[in-house]
Parts: structure tokens; C-alpha cells; sequence
């Protein structure tokens, strides 16, 4: 089984689908690693020399060949991921994805704290960071909601998180 965490930037992806990938015995893949270590550049390296239109077109390959040789991994894709070509749907035809769904204050209060880190928000005074975020889900919210699970994490530690996700796939 592949397990696909999908959300916004900030979301908990990379963190939280380290911890299941630990707690189910899981290879742990990262859609924006593997597409940096193809490249042999950071994402916002590739989107600045290359520009979107070829990361994009690089995202969706990297995201047809994983998909295409993995059967048993925990699989986390970029914010942007699923609003481009048809990537939600393989990526639901393909693994048991889930969305981490966080609100618009949640988000701008963790995104404020990693801007250093975050090329396409370092520039956005704090102010202004929960409008553009509330823009930015507004447009990509229509292909998250199309996950197969939902898992809300305002309020919640990663390991309740991870428990809650895990609980999806172990019932007890």
C-alpha cells in the first residue's frame, strides 16, 4: 500500500510522513527530494533557473515512475502537487491518499516561523502571509478535497496526527 499525504505548504507533510513511514515500517518517499536529487538543485533553484512549466513537467514524471515501481511506501508530494495535470486522479488511483487539512491561521502562524526556508513566502510580510495563503487554498482546495481521507490538524501534535492516520489503514 502507498499512503499519499497531500496539503498546503506547512501542512505537516515531510514531518508527519516521516513519522508514519517510521511507525509502519514504510520506505518513506518525497516527491520534491527525489525531484531535487534528479536535478541535483533545490525546488526553488529549479523553479528560478528552469522555471514552473518544466518543474511541473518534471513533478508529474518523477510522480508517473514512483507510482509505477513502488508498492509499499509513504509517499508525500508537494503543495502544488495536486492541482496540476491530472495528478490528483493517478494519485488516487494509485495509493490511499490523505489530506492534511490545516486552516488558514494555523498555516500562516507555522509558515511565518519558516520563511527562511520557504523561497515563494520569504518575501511576504506576516501581514499579508494569511491572505496570500487564503488565495492559494482557495484555488488548490478543490483537488485537495478530492483525497480519499481527510485528516484535520489544527490542534493536534504530529503523533496524533500520525495516529490518526494510521488508524485509517490499521483499524482496531
Amino acid at each position: 500500500m502507498i499512503i499519499s499525504l497531500i496539503g498546503y505548504m506547512g501542512s505537516g507533510k515531510s514531518h508527519i510522513s516521516k513519522l508514519l513511514s517510521q511507525e509502519m515500517d514504510l520506505k518513506l518517499i518525497d516527491l520534491d527530494k527525489e525531484i531535487s536529487l534528479q536535478y541535483k538543485m533545490p525546488v526553488s533553484e529549479i523553479f528560478e533557473k528552469k522555471g514552473e512549466l518544466f518543474f511541473r513537467r518534471a513533478e508529474r514524471e518523477k510522480l508517473e515512475e514512483i507510482l509505477a515501481k513502488e508498492k509499499n511506501c509513504v509517499l508525500s508530494v508537494g503543495g502544488g502537487t495536486p492541482a496540476y495535470y491530472n495528478n490528483m486522479e493517478i494519485i488516487n488511483q494509485n495509493t490511499e491518499s490523505v489530506f492534511l487539512r490545516t486552516s488558514v491561521g494555523t498555516l500562516a502562524n507555522r509558515l511565518a516561523r519558516q520563511k527562511s526556508r520557504r523561497p515563494i513566502i520569504a518575501k511576504i510580510n506576516d501581514d499579508d502571509l494569511p491572505e496570500f495563503i487564503a488565495k492559494h487554498l482557495f484555488e488548490r482546495n478543490h483537488f485537495y478535497s478530492r483525497a480519499k481521507f481527510t485528516v484535520d490538524t489544527d490542534h493536534k501534535n504530529p503523533d496524533e496526527i500520525s495516529s490518526e492516520i494510521r488508524a485509517l489503514f490499521n483499524p482496531r
